[in-house]
């Protein structure tokens, strides 16, 4: 097994651990509904970014299947929106929750750069670190809007 897949394999037992650990029972329907509709948000623009060729997964899962990543796209950026939407401060005020969004996209984004430097994970083609952190943004923004309606 190649180190990177050693590193996909950690992330997603990282993963499953954060999940565990950090959504309370009581607001699980809550994280289900958000990890669900990141999945279907994220494979199909992650699709498109691929097949555009303004990012490539060299080393991935399910590498037959599709040119996304499996990891990435249905499983930790919707986990980690999941665990975004819990936490998220609807009582505060409105720098407080700019100041969660900025920091929840901005902390996605310096992950995602990272990997994409040091690994074989992530390959930016025509892609630029920024372009993730407004992506990330635009999610975050769309999301706190539904959610707020949903479960109000």
């Amino acid at each position: 097994m190649s180190n990177e897949k050693r590193i996909l394999v950690f992330f997603w037992l990282l993963t499953i651990i954060v999940l565990i650990i950090f959504i309370p029972k009581h607001k699980l329907r809550k994280a289900i509904l958000a990890f669900l509709y990141k999945q279907i948000i994220t494979w199909m623009f992650g699709l498109l970014v691929v097949e555009k060729g303004l990012i490539r997964y060299p080393v991935r899962f399910f590498s037959k299947a599709n040119k996304t990543s499996f990891s990435f796209e249905y499983f930790f950026y919707p986990s980690l929106c999941s665990i975004f939407n819990i936490y998220y401060p609807e009582k505060k005020g409105p720098f407080h929750k700019f100041l969660y969004i900025v920091s929840h996209s901005g902390a996605v984004t310096l992950i995602e750069a990272i990997i994409e430097r040091y690994t074989d994970l992530i390959d930016y083609v025509k892609w630029r670190w920024y372009w993730s952190f407004f992506d990330h943004e635009y999610y975050v923004l769309f999301f706190c809007c539904v959610f707020s309606l949903v479960f109000s």
